[in-house]
């Protein structure tokens, strides 16, 4: 069984919603951030053994909250590029997270190569979208659940379109608006975070 998240992380408790500056970064690296991180994690619907595929994984914020939260399951970080695979592990080590497997690869060729069908699965990036979420039903558990964001139309339309070709139950989407107390000078002022869309559905069998 996976070891206990220590107390001497940089975020010593249950809940998630780990502050963004918490974790390590690279310049031009995509990071989820935390307000948009809390409605993945809720769409979702984890469970403490769950198996959840990360494919596009960025910083990592995704495997470590989710690997946090699902003591007795697995996460699977998928990046395509080495040195962004590199960061996802360095903050699964500065936060003690002990069950997620880094894959550097690109989707959806890699999908074959991974040891255990997912329960649920999200979807953060990608070349090709509809090729991805395709291969990735093939290999979902029944009753499993994927969830996909899209900063784009045409992105959003592709998943959509995808969630109607596969039949899949259940679909939602949500777009985050969500803006942020900062400092400027000598004014504190809202600033919008990027709006995403979220998207969620259910294979049933």
């Amino acid at each position: 069984m996976p070891e206990p998240v220590e107390s001497t992380t940089p975020w010593p408790y249950v809940s998630p919603g780990i502050p963004d500056e918490l974790f390590e970064q690279l310049p031009g690296i995509p990071m989820t951030k935390r307000e948009t991180r809390l409605l993945l994690l809720s769409q979702l619907r984890l469970q403490h053994d769950t198996i959840l595929w990360d494919i596009g994984a960025g910083t990592g914020t995704i495997p470590v909250e989710a690997g946090r939260l699902c003591t007795a399951g697995h996460v699977v970080a998928i990046e395509r590029d080495d040195e962004v695979a590199s960061l996802i592990q360095t903050n699964c080590d500065r936060f003690g997270v002990k069950n997620v497997t880094v894959v550097q690869g690109s989707a959806p060729e890699c999908l074959a190569q991974l040891p255990n069908a997912p329960h649920r699965v999200c979807l953060e990036g990608g070349r090709s979208v509809r090729d991805i979420l395709r291969q990735v039903w093939q290999y979902l558990l029944p009753q499993g659940r994927i969830v996909a964001t899209a900063t784009s139309l045409e992105h959003l339309y592709a998943i959509s379109e995808t969630f109607a070709e596969l039949q899949s139950r259940n679909v939602e989407v949500v777009q985050s608006v969500i803006n942020r107390l900062e400092t400027r000078g000598n004014n504190q002022v809202f600033t919008a975070v990027d709006p995403i869309f979220i998207l969620s559905g259910d294979k049933h069998s």
